[in-house]
């Protein structure tokens, strides 16, 4: 499976920012497809998941209502809407697949077998 992430860029606070990750190469519909950023300096973070097979999304507390996930299953795409975001969102956000669903634990890295490159987003 691979994951190609664009969208990245330079923001102001407050402002919105749409990513983008396109999935080939494998069984896409059985995947749980996640947003994950790291903060210079810290771990890695889960975002949001969504199971392409059927839409069912979650959110970490920290986006939830800011930030939204979906997908376009004709393109193979998968999107993170972020509004409102702060200096603290400034980060490099991966995209990430897995073939299971970890209910209680699918914010945790090392869930995810398949990792797309990363892609910058700073906001000031």
């Amino acid at each position: 499976v691979q994951l190609v992430e664009s969208g990245g860029g330079s923001v102001q606070a407050g402002g919105s920012v749409r990513l983008s990750c396109v999935t080939s190469g494998g069984t896409e519909d059985g995947l749980y497809v996640a947003w994950i950023r790291q903060v210079p300096g810290k771990g890695r973070e889960g975002l949001a998941v969504l199971w392409i097979g059927g839409a069912t999304t979650s959110y970490a507390d920290s986006v939830k209502g800011r930030f939204t996930i979906s997908q376009d299953n004709a393109k193979n795409t998968m999107y993170l809407l972020m509004n409102s975001l702060k200096p603290e969102d400034t980060a490099t956000y991966f995209c990430a697949a897995a073939s299971m669903w970890y209910a209680y634990t699918w914010r945790e890295p090392r869930r995810y077998n398949y990792w797309g490159h990363g892609t910058q987003v700073t906001v000031s």
